[in-house]
């Protein structure tokens, strides 16, 4: 958690030490037509955690790593998402999701100079309150965690047309369907997957506060002309209220915003 108004810089110097064993930053050098096509693969919880590559990625997209942002949370100028860098990195073994979070920071506070802080800002909100009925689903038994069975492949589907989830905690999207199952979770973790799926911020009204098992599935007419909200966004909506008794409302509100106070164009030498 960051101190609002205080540059994140200062954050990242807090947690020195919590570096990558190697990191290279290059400009990158895209041509033909997959010229703003960025490949990236690796990191804790891939297939292959010890080596993290991004090539032909902005800044923005290694921020949205390091710092989990979205469009609607997110204020910098504007070649931050068009200069392109190819980035690699040697990531320590055993770090978890979270330190390599951190190490990214770092990373980017060393070689960019990258400043930031958040605050405030009003903005259309989603909030999410327990519906008349109360909520359907129930609080979560601690277990074992599921096996990792390794990336996924192709997702099948049930005889309705929703992706088969493996077991645990996912989030699977198909064209035209999408499922979601939480197994002993948080409210906040329902709140970040809504918040990214509906593009927009969702704060928490529900007053609850234990962790919880939940899956919800919604489906929509993936050729259906786009608007203003998307068919899939209307359709979770729905799809929450109907199978987990909870509401989605539009209104509006202010959210946390990440700022970008300042950061160099060429990143320093490796």
């Amino acid at each position: 958690m960051f101190i609002r108004g205080i540059p994140l810089i200062l954050a990242c110097l807090a947690a020195y030490g919590q570096t990558f064993e190697a990191a290279s930053i290059k400009p990158a050098t895209p041509s033909g037509k997959k010229a703003n096509a960025a490949s990236q693969k690796g990191g804790p919880g891939t297939a292959d955690p010890g080596l993290f590559t991004c090539r032909n990625c902005s800044l923005s997209q290694i921020m949205e790593d390091a710092y989990e942002i979205r469009g609607y949370d997110f204020s910098g100028p504007g070649w931050l998402e068009i200069t392109r860098f190819d980035f690699m990195a040697k990531v320590p073994a055993g770090a978890t999701r979270e330190e390599f979070q951190t190490m990214l920071r770092n990373l980017l506070a060393e070689r960019f100079k990258l400043a930031l802080h958040r605050e405030k800002r009003p903005m259309p909100v989603v909030e999410l309150t327990v519906a008349k009925n109360g909520p359907r689903f129930k609080e979560g038994v601690p277990g074992d965690a599921p096996p990792d069975d390794g990336p996924a492949g192709k997702l099948k589907r049930d005889a309705d047309g929703f992706p088969i989830l493996p077991p645990g905690t996912g989030v699977a999207m198909v064209p035209g369907h999408g499922r979601m199952r939480l197994e002993n979770q948080p409210i906040e973790l329902l709140i970040s997957v809504l918040s990214s799926q509906l593009d927009s911020p969702v704060i928490d009204a529900t007053g609850l506060t234990g962790t919880y098992d939940l899956e919800v599935s919604w489906a929509w007419d993936k050729d259906a002309p786009g608007g203003a909200i998307p068919a899939s966004a209307t359709a979770l909506i729905g799809a929450v209220q109907s199978q987990l008794g909870l509401k989605l409302e539009r209104k509006k509100g202010e959210a946390e915003v990440l700022i970008v106070d300042y950061t160099e164009k060429v990143p320093t030498e490796n």
